[in-house]
């Protein structure tokens, strides 16, 4: 059986499937902030949607990162490898990529286990 969570016409929020749950992109919560803190705000909202899927950092299986400049790189990393627990890190892929807007730094996508 197939969920969909937060649902509109472009795209789900969270779907699950299988006990897997996949994370639709997501970005920080103030373009206008730097680098470590587009970070931050963006993994916060990871945290929020994996906890109403019913999941958590530690079931996250996979990660794709979009970083507009490799120049944010060693930053972005700093804030990413304060979040994940350690001895969970998850399959990652990190690449350059335009964004949607302008200000945007950073965006990821999510693949967890559900608990």
């Amino acid at each position: 059986m197939i969920e969909r969570m937060e649902t509109k016409q472009r795209m789900s929020r969270i779907v699950k499937h299988n006990g897997t749950i996949y994370l639709c992109g997501q970005v920080c919560a103030d373009a206008e902030q730097g680098i470590k803190e587009q970070t931050q705000t963006m993994l916060d909202k990871v945290d929020a949607l994996l906890d109403q899927a019913g999941s958590d950092r530690e079931h996250i299986l996979s990660a794709t990162i979009y970083i507009k400049d490799m120049c944010y790189f060693a930053e972005m990393n700093a804030v990413w490898d304060a979040w994940v627990p350690e001895g969970f890190a998850p399959a990652r892929a990190c690449v350059t990529a335009d964004m949607a807007r302008e200000a945007l730094l950073v965006e990821i996508s999510v693949v967890a286990a559900e608990k």
